[in-house]
């Protein structure tokens, strides 16, 4: 593993695949242009709007999100993380919230079933009930093994509020782990940036995280603030409320200096 640069794309998905497809192909040429290997896009990115809607389209969704998935990939020479679209669950009427790594000959190399659904009445006003549409994955995610990006862990958005998910990821000597989201702009003010600054300083790894912003449909906010954040927990690059791109350098000799000065993960006693 040697040091490269690593993106978390935000975007403002709405409900128009093709729409969206083509602005996660402009962010990822911008990305690619300066330098980046590895990339993620945010939670919804190939469509994001009503679950009736969502379900109707499932299986187009699905198709033509992977198909894009591999080709950017190949077409760029990058590894992509799809942070999270609808793939359709055999004999049932529900999905799975799936999060695939691809790598840059377009192949799959790890794939990933949302376990924590949010379902959840924001004092806002608004409620949120995922597993209404979504069926809940049943396994830990994977730690992709990558001889020059490091070990990357997968998980999506509400998992971030389950810090067993990530030490578990830690375990398994995760370098980079990404936390692709979709967070209400609601609890995103108060919550998104010390959750992602918490993961990364309790298990001493990178996070990346892409997300969502803006009005996505209807009544539908999302907070932004993708972010890249360093195993000190030091935010090394932030994109603000607007879609774009957020870019950082990942050093093999950062995360050996920090896992030295604090050792954590060798003193648990639990």
């Amino acid at each position: 593993m040697k040091s490269y640069l690593a993106a978390a794309i935000q975007m403002t998905s709405v409900p128009d695949l093709q729409k969206n497809l083509a602005q996660a192909e402009e962010f990822i040429d911008l990305a690619v242009r300066q330098g980046v290997q590895l990339l993620g896009l945010p939670e919804n990115f190939s469509f994001m709007g009503e679950e009736k809607d969502k379900l109707a389209q499932a299986s187009i969704i699905a198709q033509q999100t992977e198909t894009f998935l591999k080709q950017m990939a190949q077409r760029y020479q990058i590894t992509i993380l799809g942070g999270g679209f609808p793939v359709p669950v055999d004999s049932t009427s529900k999905v799975y919230n799936t999060a695939l790594l691809v790598d840059p000959n377009g192949q799959e190399i790890g794939r990933y079933h949302k376990v924590h659904l949010f379902d959840v009445n924001v004092p806002d006003g608004n409620t949120y009930q995922e597993s209404s549409t979504v069926m809940a994955g049943r396994e830990l995610p994977p730690v992709y093994v990558s001889p020059t990006l490091g070990k990357i862990g997968l998980s999506i958005c509400y998992d971030v509020r389950f810090p067993e998910l990530y030490r578990d990821l830690a375990a398994r000597e995760a370098d980079v782990v990404f936390i692709p989201a979709a967070f209400t702009a609601f609890t995103g003010k108060d919550h998104w940036q010390v959750l992602l600054q918490a993961r990364a300083i309790e298990n001493t790894y990178y996070i990346i995280a892409p997300a969502q912003t803006g009005t996505n449909y209807a009544r539908r906010q999302t907070h932004g603030h993708a972010m890249i954040v360093d195993p000190w927990g030091t935010i090394l690059a932030d994109a603000g409320d607007k879609p774009g791109v957020a870019i950082a350098e990942i050093k093999p000799t950062r995360l050996e200096q920090v896992r030295r000065q604090m050792p954590s993960l060798q003193h648990r006693v639990f």
